[in-house]
């Protein structure tokens, strides 16, 4: 799942550009790599889940930035519900680390 989550992240950032959000999610994916709760689930759920928790990690969640929830789904695969739900269980592993 974690490469084909590092798959689905660069082609979100080669279509979506964002430095600095990139190297963030980029890192996360690489601390998780080890967690079997990342073993589970579709790779565009934790994909997606990733780039929704630090996109709202220091405001009130409001969704990912220049996209609208229909582009999201249709990006990673997946329900808003899922990402909503994996970002939850990242911000929940953030906080612990």
């Amino acid at each position: 799942i974690e490469q084909a989550c590092q798959k689905l992240l660069s082609a979100f950032f080669e279509k979506y550009p964002n430095a600095n959000l990139q190297i963030e999610a980029n890192r996360i994916l690489k601390c998780f790599s080890d967690f079997q709760l990342l073993k589970y689930g579709k790779p565009g759920g934790w994909a997606g889940g990733i780039i929704y928790a630090l996109a709202n990690q220091y405001s009130r969640a409001c969704g990912i930035p220049g996209l609208l929830n229909k582009e999201c789904e249709e990006f990673f695969d997946v329900s808003m519900g899922t990402i909503y739900k994996r970002a939850a269980k990242i911000r929940k592993l953030l906080l612990a680390m």
